[in-house]
């Protein structure tokens, strides 16, 4: 992978990768939230 010159601003921009998982309700989106924390992903919690 070839490095990316800085922005104008200095950012050094990076990368990364993750998935949503839309769920029926806040139950299972909690649930899943522990199941997959469990399993060592780092999750973020969003709602919309």
């Amino acid at each position: 992978m070839a490095k990316e010159a800085p922005g104008r601003n200095g950012f050094k921009y990076r990368s990364r990768y993750g998935i949503i998982i839309l769920c029926e309700d806040e139950k299972a989106q909690e649930t899943l939230f522990y199941k997959l924390k469990a399993e060592g992903y780092k999750i973020k919690v969003v709602t919309v």
